[in-house]
């Protein structure tokens, strides 16, 4: 195809106070749908007000067809004037939006419930304006080297290594190389074209980007200069700036003790990044409501309370203090520092990002089918599909929508025929979707909890097909096709927030409880023993995971470390980086491949861990963006070295391939 004219360095290094490509921050700006008006309002709604105020809820009146009404809960004629007001001071069960939303947020939100399209009700979420995939046709490169190649250099005399270089298709697809000590990079071999070359989320150095610039093989691409944001380490403390740090990073850079922010840690370990927090800004009226409904309500939709307002708990109280003094109206910023980048062999990688085509979707699972195609589930929405990586082109499907529960799946497995098996967590049901056609069977599975909370999520499958679970004091082995146990066996814990099938399929493994649990189990099948393990005080809270070749199961530990059920010598081990990405390390879950390394996105970092247990060797290859909220990690071992996929929870597909 004609090559596109590239334009001049001097005019397209022309610098800019941000680059709007950086989905942190339209993440962050709350643009992700568009820059102001109804879309730019519906991404508010589903951030600020859809948890409170959506159909399933007992506790907030939907808001749908809201300036169809006469008059406001509270008495007050409904117009513009008291809408915007309502929404800037909240009441007594309402936080004052006035400290986090503008002006123009406000009307934004007008503008969305002028439209007629409220509520965010996931049956139909808000297509993607960046997803181009299947208008702007373009292959996705396969290989790890021999494209375009660049050197960074830094005035300030800054060591280059470890700069995130990026190059973003027409497609929309992104691929980012890293910098070694010279500050040398090299792209995978692409199509010929046309790309928008940029430093992904650069901080603590200027935002730098190119447009058209043409890219034909190993084509050498003109120096790219960077400068620093400030003379020393320490930066502005501007929201800009803030974006580019990963949640970790922010909970550093925060005043405050020790036990304060270990018990942010630990209850808001799991259900979205902490810079839904940080970005906002109440007082302690508002902060005490928020914290509330985080932590003493069930499930993610109903607002069933689970914890007495009378009963004391001094985390809650903590918690509000806390936040109150550090994200309160007149809270002052202190200067921001960052992370240091990756050196070594961690910039030995290449990462590629794909664009869905919907959003607010909060992406939860990905997998990998027969046809090596990835598939996403959704956690709010009836959205699932599979990507052709080779093409970076969805096929979506939507699962049936259950009347008066809220949609969303969790888990997805295949079985040996190709048919994906699919877990709605609110609606307690299975699916089983024939990706030929479309057709999809639901199967209720039986829970003791109310629907529009959370139950049946993490399922496995074994060889056989048969589903396996442990909920309810007691691991099942059920039906796919009808959802009847077919067999029990007792659990010591409540229940088990995952469940693996060891490779031989004589053993099922089983971790601690969705809350802070410090159980993890391992049941051999055919003879009904149970193995129970207990951490004692210390909560290692063992999540999602799987068996490695040897037998032994890994789960990703909320309190930061790598933990090994280590069933020969019937013991726990916890694997700790000998030197943390950052302090605040968590994680959701930890994979073994079939080569028996370890994988692990840090939840509320920006890194994928890989560990090598038979030599203790660590790397951690960090993420273009800021994030690397990682639900469930994909291994294809098929490739060497092994090829790792995640979706982002905020709304993107990643490929992870390291170069050695």
């Amino acid at each position: 195809m004609a090559l596109l004219v590239a334009t001049t360095a001097a005019a397209a290094d022309k610098e800019i106070a941000t680059d709007d490509l950086q989905r942190s921050l339209r993440l962050d700006t709350y643009r992700i749908l568009g820059d102001s008006g109804a879309g730019r309002g519906e991404n508010i709604y589903f951030f600020k007000c859809w948890m409170c105020h959506n159909q399933y809820a007992k506790s907030a009146p939907l808001l749908k067809d809201l300036y169809q009404r006469k008059n406001l809960v509270g008495g007050a004629s409904v117009n513009d004037d008291t809408v915007s007001a309502k929404i800037k001071e909240g009441g007594p069960g309402m936080p004052a939006f006035k400290h986090s939303l503008s002006d123009s947020d406000v009307a934004d939100l007008q503008a969305y419930f002028h439209s007629g399209k409220c509520c965010a009700d996931g049956e139909n979420p808000p297509l993607n304006p960046a997803y181009r995939a299947e208008t702007q046709k373009w292959p996705v490169q396969s290989g790890l080297t021999g494209g375009a190649t660049g050197v960074v250099r830094i005035k300030s005399g800054d060591s280059p290594e470890g700069i995130a270089v990026q190059i973003v298709a027409p497609s929309g697809v992104r691929t980012t190389v890293y910098t070694n000590a010279a500050g040398k990079f090299e792209f995978p071999r692409m199509q010929a074209g046309s790309y928008t070359l940029r430093i992904a989320t650069p901080v603590p150095f200027r935002p730098f980007r190119r447009d058209a610039v043409s890219i034909d093989g190993d084509t050498k691409l003109d120096d790219i200069v960077l400068e620093r944001v400030a003379n020393s380490d320490n930066l502005p403390a501007s929201p800009e700036l803030e974006s580019q740090l990963s949640s970790a990073e922010i909970l550093w850079n925060l005043p405050g003790t020790a036990e304060e922010k270990a018990t942010l840690q630990k209850n808001c370990s799991g259900c979205h990044s902490w810079q839904q927090i940080f970005r906002s800004r109440y007082d302690e009226h508002g902060w005490s409501l928020i914290v509330d409904r985080m932590m003493h309500f069930s499930g993610t939709a109903i607002a069933v309370r689970n914890r007495a307002m009378s009963d004391p708990d001094p985390e809650y109280t903590l918690l509000v203090k806390w936040l109150s003094r550090i994200r309160g109206p007149n809270a002052q910023d202190a200067p921001l520092r960052v992370f240091p980048r990756p050196r070594g062999q961690a910039t030995r990688v290449v990462v590629t990002e794909f664009e869905l085509p919907r959003q607010l979707l909060m992406l939860h699972d990905a997998a990998l089918d027969p046809q090596g195609n990835v598939w996403y589930t959704s956690h709010k929405t009836r959205y699932v599909g599979k990507m052709d990586p080779k093409t970076g082109i969805f096929t979506d499907y939507t699962l049936p929508m259950t009347p008066g529960v809220m949609p969303g799946s969790h888990h997805a497995k295949f079985d040996k025929n190709g048919i994906a098996w699919i877990s709605e967590n609110w609606a307690h049901q299975l699916n089983r979707l024939d990706p030929k056609t479309g057709d999809v069977k639901q199967v209720r599975i039986e829970s003791k909890t109310p629907l529009n909370a959370p139950s049946f999520g993490n399922f496995t499958l074994d060889a056989d097909g048969f589903v396996w679970d442990a909920r309810a004091n007691r691991i099942v082995k059920m039906d796919p096709d009808t959802g009847k146990v077919l067999k029990e066996w007792p659990l010591q814990a409540n229940s088990s927030y995952d469940n693996t099938i060891s490779y031989d399929g004589k053993f099922w493994g089983g971790s601690g409880p969705a809350n802070w649990g410090n159980t993890v189990e391992m049941l051999e099948i055919e003879t009904g023993k149970i193995l129970n393990l207990n951490s004692g005080s210390h909560m290692m809270t063992a999540k999602r995971g799987g068996f490695d070749p040897s037998g032994n199961t890994w789960w990703g530990g909320a309190d930061g470390a790598l933990i090994e059920l280590n069933a020969k010598e019937q013991r726990i081990d916890e694997h700790w980086p000998p030197i943390a990405p950052h302090p605040y390390t968590d994680f959701y879950e930890a994979m073994p491949d079939k080569n028996g390394e370890i994988w692990a996105g840090v939840l509320h970092g920006r890194q994928m861990l890989r560990y090598n247990p038979k030599t203790d060797h660590w790397v951690a290859y960090q993420m273009p963006e800021p994030l690397s909220y990682d639900r469930r990690t994909v291994i294809d071992t098929s490739t060497k070295p092994a090829t790792v996929w995640y979706v982002d929870y905020n709304g993107y597909l990643v490929r992870v391939q390291p170069l050695e």
